[in-house]
């Protein structure tokens, strides 16, 4: 799953950064889950298909950053934390895209995983994805501070009833009402946030991160969780579906809960900017060393798609 190869942290600009890290997390997320050749094939595919489509790679990206932050010299060692949350985000995308929930064509730019092998595979590919990340984060050598045992732990609650499922059900329960701005945060606290901290918690606590630095990390991580999800309810109303790489205005269609639809866009934008500018304070405390998460942070703000 690891290679001993050091890459270098702080010396490339931003972009540069995220191209070696998105490269490094696509290398070792095509190991970190079986070939297409292993019986049965069909579900290694449907696997494949949807964890090897590209995009961003942010929450590994974070993961790593964060191990960064705490003075981790090489990633690598971060790099199973790092695909199991992505492994357990497309296991969430594949089972939001059913017509059971969001009932979506498109994701990352291509047909979504039901509309290519059927819904049943497409459900079963989800939940191969979800066990096999905690199979990653068992490979885990732990830090002194943290044991195994609480970075599954970790896991299990992010993923689980309190937090994604539970921001996935209060979604659905949403759709068609008139919702409290409260409400809709509730949703994108735990819907979305809950994957981003948890990635960067993660990799702060495999870099053995000491308590402020990881308390802050989380202040980090929760601001701009929020942030991101806000700016996701923006773009859908005003990106194109090209531009996005899934279907553009189907919050609306759906009478999905939004910032935009609660507040409007102004002021939805204002809120993000806000939740942006906190993230960015929270990282005062790592001094030099959180500059690439305040990169990423303050890159959040220029996103068009």
């Amino acid at each position: 799953m690891t290679s001993r190869k050091a890459v270098r942290p702080q010396a490339d600009g931003l972009s540069l950064y995220l191209e070696r890290r998105r490269k490094l997390v696509e290398q070792a997320l095509a190991r970190a889950v079986p070939a297409v050749s292993v019986r049965p094939g069909t579900i290694h595919k449907a696997m494949r298909y949807s964890l090897l489509a590209g995009g961003k790679r942010l929450r590994p990206i974070l993961a790593l950053a964060a191990a960064e932050a705490c003075g981790a010299k090489d990633p690598t060692g971060v790099l199973p934390a790092a695909c199991a949350v992505e492994l357990i985000h497309t296991y969430s995308l594949i089972h939001d895209d059913l017509p059971c929930m969001d009932d979506d064509d498109l994701r990352r730019g291509r047909p979504t995983s039901h509309k290519v092998f059927g819904e049943g595979v497409a459900v079963l590919a989800g939940d191969a994805l979800l066990t096999r990340s905690f199979g990653l984060i068992a490979g885990i050598k732990p830090a002194k501070r943290y044991p195994l045992s609480l970075l599954l732990e970790e896991t299990a609650d992010a993923a689980g009833s309190l937090q994604l499922i539970a921001g996935q059900v209060a979604d659905l329960e949403a759709e068609g009402k008139k919702l409290l701005i409260r409400e809709v945060r509730f949703i994108h606290e735990r819907k979305t946030a809950a994957m981003i901290v948890l990635p960067i918690r993660l990799g702060a606590m495999v870099a053995n991160a000491s308590p402020a630095q990881l308390k802050a990390l989380t202040e980090f991580g929760q601001a701009l969780g929020l942030a991101f999800q806000i700016l996701d309810d923006i773009l859908d109303v005003t990106a194109t579906s090209e531009q996005l790489g899934k279907s553009a205005g189907k919050d609306l269609k759906a009478s999905k809960a939004t910032y935009p639809a609660v507040i409007g866009l102004e002021a939805a934008r204002k809120e993000a900017k806000i939740q942006t500018q906190k993230a960015l304070r929270s990282l005062e405390v790592l001094g030099s060393r959180g500059a690439r998460l305040r990169e990423l942070g303050e890159s959040l703000l220029k996103r068009q798609g």
